[in-house]
């Protein structure tokens, strides 16, 4: 069993401040600072031997830093070995439910916060660097994470990202040929991922059910002062802004369905305070239109199937409801809770119009979609690939692309003929049409197969198909001749890949 000694000081392990670089990201660290007793101070644990394998340079340049970052002896940084000025490197504490049961004490067990970039534009973004070691709060793990992991993480987080989904975001892969054991030996790796907080719905658990109601409130309200500054002082400031927390979480998982996204873990440890998507374990993008999905072989139950995250969402607002009982009324949380279920249907139901091409409210929209879905279902239609075929629809036109990748055409048609009908209603010509469904249905998503093959090749040092799958992703709803072949539907094997928690 993996063990870690608190009062044991880690400063003998080498780490120390990076030497004099010249333009240096300005650090502090606003959590250490404020929140005593809610972490414990220690220092990453390097891996031996460990190398940057691959880095995004778009983030890279938003967060100001050039290319010299990126080579030694800056890299070092990459790899936990050095700290920039400003850096206090901290595990969190938290708890949470796990699959609807209380987990009791959570925590960072294999991440350590290093410290809050200070952006030019007034941000401040947490730097992150996960599988940096053992914590007080790792319980059997190791403290470490596999490469595949990482680099699973590591693209997810930028796929969503770029298709416009709020989401912590990732800058590094630091890997090395020394092994991390779990099925089998595997080779051991870092990420350094970037978010405006890491502040989960578990925080405020975890004083909770340790019936500590001031660090409750401590915790509220720093995160109030720092990302809802404009409710400090406001008579009902925690109402409006646990409502805002509520919506935010509404609108990410109409994000989700919207895109055919499926969180494997959506436990309360893993659940943002900020409603970014974070922690991705298991994770996966609809192939086939299967509603009830379960991307996490080790979900026996189906509760984070694809269909169900939506109501799992408002469970888990539930458990952070009761966790602040001790700031509102009941009468309050209520009222804050019952903003999200119009709110996910607002915004999913634009966004579906969106996709469908109707950019005006009409009485047959819902039917015309579920009938859609319907037919998909039945014959097991690719998600991604028939919103994207239907964007080319021409409503004066019965032929389509779309129409060969049915086998009910009398069903198709059916409803193809309807869908015609309801398009030639709008104001707006093909052309228009076309290119706004083109910005909203993506051509290229994330799917389990081409992380894999990635995965497989970076695993012998090779990331070349990593580097392009990354480049692809940048760009999901542009026509990349140079990437076509990740657009094409998954082999057969590819739609049955075992995602589980310890990947």
């Amino acid at each position: 069993m993996a063990s870690f000694n608190p009062t044991k000081s880690n400063h003998s392990s080498g780490l120390d401040k990076v030497p004099e670089f010249d333009k240096a990201p300005h650090f502090t660290n606003s959590y250490g600072q404020q929140l005593s007793g809610f972490y414990t101070r220690l220092q990453p644990s390097p891996l031996k031997g460990a190398h940057l394998l691959y880095h995004s340079e778009p983030l890279a340049r938003e967060l100001g830093l050039d290319e010299s970052w990126f080579s030694a002896p800056k890299a070092a940084v990459w790899a936990g070995e050095v700290l920039l000025p400003g850096m206090d490197p901290l595990a969190q504490v938290y708890s949470g439910h796990q699959f609807g049961s209380w987990a009791g004490q959570l925590g960072d067990g294999r991440g350590i916060l290093l410290g809050e970039q200070q952006l030019s534009d007034g941000r401040s973004m947490d730097w992150h660097l996960k599988g940096a070691g053992l914590t007080p709060y790792s319980r059997m793990g190791d403290g470490r994470a596999v490469l595949r992991s990482v680099i699973r993480e590591f693209l997810a987080s930028e796929a969503m990202h770029h298709l416009g989904i709020p989401t912590s975001r990732a800058l590094t892969i630091v890997t090395s040929n020394h092994p991390v054991y779990r099925e089998q030996p595997e080779r051991g790796a870092m990420l350094l991922r970037v978010a405006e907080s890491h502040v989960r719905f578990g925080h405020f658990e975890h004083f909770y059910f340790r019936q500590q109601p001031a660090q409750v409130k401590q915790l509220a309200d720093y995160v109030i002062a720092r990302h809802w500054p404009q409710f400090v002082g406001q008579p009902e400031g925690y109402l409006l802004w646990f409502t805002d927390v509520v919506k935010r979480t509404a609108r990410l998982m109409a994000h989700w369905q919207t895109v055919g996204f499926a969180h494997g873990v959506m436990n309360t440890d893993n659940m943002s305070i900020l409603g970014i998507t974070m922690d991705y374990g298991p994770f996966g993008f609809l192939d086939d239109y299967v509603p009830d999905y379960i991307c996490n072989h080790s979900d026996h139950q189906g509760r984070y199937a694809f269909d169900n995250q939506p109501a799992v969402a408002l469970w888990d607002l539930h458990r952070l409801g009761q966790a602040l009982s001790g700031l509102m009324s009941a009468n309050q949380l209520q009222m804050a809770l019952g903003t999200y279920e119009p709110e996910l249907m607002a915004v999913y139901g634009q966004q579906m119009r969106g996709k469908l091409g109707f950019f005006e409210s009409g009485s047959q929209d819902n039917e015309l979609l579920t009938e859609l879905l319907s037919l998909m279902i039945k014959e097991g239609r690719d998600y991604t690939r028939t919103f994207r075929l239907l964007s080319d629809v021409e409503m004066h036109s019965a032929s389509s692309l779309l129409r060969d990748d049915f086998i009910d055409r009398a069903g198709f048609d059916s409803w193809y003929r309807r869908y015609r009908a309801r398009l030639q209603q709008e104001p707006i010509d093909d052309i228009q049409r076309q290119q706004a469904m083109k910005a909203v249905n993506p051509k290229y998503i994330l799917r389990n197969y081409l992380a894999q093959h990635a995965i497989d090749h970076a695993e012998k040092d090779d990331i070349q198909p990593l580097q392009r799958l990354h480049q692809a992703l940048q760009h999901p709803f542009a026509d990349q001749p140079e990437f076509e072949s990740l657009a094409e539907l998954p082999p057969d094997w590819g739609k049955h890949l075992d995602i589980s928690c310890s990947s």
